[in-house]
């Protein structure tokens, strides 16, 4: 069974073009967690929020990853960081199209 984490926070930026160029070290990064399959990053620079939706393997796998990630938020001065770890009904995201497939 897949696991989602869903994860967001306050933070004054950089969004959009300026975001995606300078996070791009980061975003291959996270390829290479375990158990990660994949995410979707999300922001919202009205609202100054950003965050991510993420797909992992198990329940365990995204659990230290929520850990290590919110360590690594404080470390750069965010606070406030919401993490929520979700099991997926499959046969029902399936029907909606839902991306949870394996690497």
């Amino acid at each position: 069974m897949a696991y989602l984490l869903q994860v967001d926070f306050k933070m004054e930026g950089p969004y959009g073009e300026e975001m995606s160029k300078g996070f791009v070290e980061l975003a291959q990064s996270i390829n290479d967690e375990p158990g990660m399959i994949w995410k979707i990053w999300t922001e919202d620079a009205a609202a100054k929020e950003a965050g991510g939706i993420y797909l992992f393997e198990t329940k365990e796998t995204a659990q230290a990853y929520l850990e290590m990630h919110s360590a690594r938020l404080t470390s750069f001065g965010i606070q406030d960081i919401r993490g929520k770890i979700f099991e997926i009904n499959e046969p029902l995201s399936m029907i909606n199209h839902g991306p949870i497939k394996n690497k």
